[in-house]
């Protein structure tokens, strides 16, 4: 059973940005990203981590880089520790860095969903709608849709991120880039869903972030079809009508809300049953999806 989580990096002598999973490097030539084990439920950092889920995190995204590269380039360099400056590199960090490419962010959440749940379901049962779009009447929660739909987010440094029409996110980056991102954010869902649905796997959803490089194009950046960007379903159990289990932190937020947290921070400490079950979900997730073993188990 392991029980060391990895909760914050200080490496080099590099200016260090940290989001709530990820410690961000600023190398001269490139960004090192490193991701550790923090979780966060309802927007609230936990004081304590899950094992090995950065790694978890990284190799998925990886994974998918790789097996999406026809569709689109991405940010990813390396992954290897000897290819990182030698102050850099550390036993702890091993499996969790991502050696990139430096780029200009696109400020926008490119979301595609492909069943009804989550904001989207809230939003339907209120106004027939998704982000503006209407959907047939009578669908269920978590139904797969007609077709994936393209739902595009303000990204925000602190809380949740806001959901916006197309034509709002048009308007805010550009016609021509939107129109891009879309079709290019749907096409990599799609060859997503299929893969996953061969693993057994339902994708309902997932976000991605683009950026621009330094020659013009348009590339895929951060995590990509992880469990904490996407909704994975085990498909042998999927049934439309009522909330799905999942390959993420849904031990978590169960037990926040059996204890009735009112989702401010400070977190709670996770207990060890918890944190077990968690990790042990993120690495089905991976060996699923993979069909490899996880090399740190």
């Amino acid at each position: 059973m392991k029980t060391t989580a990895l909760l914050t990096t200080s490496i080099g002598n590099y200016p260090k940005r940290s989001g709530k999973v990820r410690d961000i490097y600023e190398l001269p030539e490139q960004l090192l990203i490193i991701a550790t084990d923090r979780i966060s439920a309802y927007d609230v950092v936990m004081p304590n981590g899950i094992p090995d889920k950065g790694r978890v995190l990284t190799q998925i995204s990886v994974f998918w880089f790789d097996l999406l590269s026809d569709i689109t380039p991405n940010h990813l360099d390396s992954t290897a520790l000897k290819d990182l400056p030698e102050d850099c590199r550390s036993e702890e960090i091993d499996g969790r860095t991502m050696l990139c490419r430096k780029c200009d962010v696109v400020p926008i959440e490119c979301v595609v969903r492909g069943y009804l749940a989550g904001s989207g379901w809230r939003e339907y049962q209120q106004a027939g709608t998704v982000c503006g779009i209407e959907l047939p009447e009578g669908l269920k929660q978590c139904a797969e849709l007609p077709e994936p739909i393209f739902t595009p987010a303000t990204k925000a440094e602190e809380g949740h991120d806001e959901n916006i029409s197309f034509e709002r996110a048009c308007q805010l980056v550009g016609e021509q880039t939107m129109t891009e991102l879309r079709d290019r954010s749907v096409a990599v869902y799609q060859k997503a869903r299929s893969h996953a649905a061969e693993r057994g796997i339902v994708l309902a959803d997932t976000k991605f972030e683009w950026g621009t490089d330094a020659e013009g194009n348009t590339i895929l950046i951060d995590e990509v079809l992880t469990p904490d960007s996407s909704r994975f379903w085990p498909a042998d159990t999927y049934k439309p009508g009522r909330g799905q289990p999942s390959f993420d932190k849904q031990f978590v937020r169960d037990y926040l809300d059996k204890i009735k947290f009112d989702r401010t921070p400070p977190g709670p400490v996770l207990p060890a049953e918890i944190v077990q079950k968690t990790r042990a979900k993120y690495i089905e997730a991976y060996t699923r999806l993979t069909g490899q073993e996880f090399p740190w188990e």
